[in-house]
Formats: structure tokens, C-alpha cells, sequence
């Protein structure tokens, strides 16, 4: 049974068999949980998503998918990238969101990775709402088969970390 613990801090200074990125399509780095992972993991992170878009992911990761490279300078031996998508009113985009979670456990797992951290994914600049975030996140987790032992939400400020902390007890 995967157990889940709700943290209030920085996910690059998490020690965990694998970080998740709320990456952006690219791959390439970019702003908030992304940029601080590929600043803090240094440039074998970076190198190694250049060596993926030259090879399956040319026209970038699709949302809802993820991916993993090595962790560069992190406690930690792999990053799973996954893009996140973006809030809209008039669309209901929750299985992406879902997915974003349950293809990094489904990567998690192809890894061999027994503790996994997490950040609120789609929550920053792509403005998914905190609650419903930590909802369907906690949801997913808890529904998805999976070899992980335990999955770490690393959240960065206290209104996230209430909000996973609500949901998840």
C-alpha cells in the first residue's frame, strides 16, 4: 500500500528516489516548479531533455504524459517530467491533470522508484485552482495500482499545503 505524506517545502530539496517536474511542452526548462528543478539539477537535466526532443519527443511532451531523465545534481536518481495542463472554465481539462499523476507513477514504477515527490502540478502559472488540484491529485494517487511506497506532496506555500493536507485526511 502506497502511503502519502503532505510536506510544506522546496521540492529540489527533496530526497526521494524520483522528483516530479511540472514541466512545460518543451522540455527545456522553463518558470516556477520547472526552472527551480532544472536550476537546482543543474545541466545533465537540461542535456538530457535536449537528447529526448532529438529523438521521440520532437514536437515536445503532450500534456497529461511524462517522462524521466536523470537527476543531475538533486538528492534524487531521476526527474519525471510531466506537462500539466492548462485551467479553462469552459473546458473540463481533470483527466488530463489526472493523467499528468498517473503516467509518472506508471513511470515511477517502469523505474523501480519506491518514494516519489510531487508538486501541485498545473497550480502556478497555469492557474488550476488549489483545491480542485489537491482533489484530483490525491484522488489519482490513491486509485492508481502502483509499486511506489510512498508518494511525497511537496507543496511550496501554506494555502497548497492546506489544501492537500484537507484532502488527504
Amino acid at each position: 500500500m502506497t502511503t502519502l505524506s503532505i510536506v510544506r517545502g522546496d521540492i529540489t530539496e527533496q530526497q526521494a528516489d524520483a522528483i516530479v517536474n511540472a514541466a512545460n511542452s518543451s522540455l527545456l526548462g522553463g518558470g516556477g516548479v520547472d526552472g527551480a528543478i532544472h536550476r537546482a539539477g543543474g545541466s545533465e537535466i537540461l542535456e538530457a531533455c535536449r537528447a529526448l526532443r532529438a529523438s521521440h519527443y520532437g514536437k515536445g511532451l503532450r500534456t497529461g504524459a511524462a517522462v524521466a531523465t536523470p537527476a543531475g545534481r538533486l538528492q534524487a536518481d531521476w526527474v519525471i517530467h510531466t506537462v500539466g495542463p492548462v485551467y479553462g472554465a469552459d473546458e473540463d481539462r481533470s483527466e488530463l491533470l489526472a493523467s499528468c499523476y498517473r503516467e509518472s507513477l506508471r513511470v515511477a514504477d517502469e523505474l523501480g522508484a519506491k518514494t516519489v515527490a510531487f508538486p501541485a502540478i498545473s497550480t502556478g502559472v497555469y492557474r488550476w485552482p488549489m483545491e480542485d488540484a489537491a482533489r484530483i491529485a490525491i484522488e489519482t494517487v490513491r486509485q492508481t495500482p502502483t509499486s511506489v511506497e510512498e508518494v511525497r506532496f511537496v507543496l511550496f506555500d501554506e494555502r497548497a499545503y492546506e489544501a492537500f493536507a484537507a484532502r488527504a485526511s
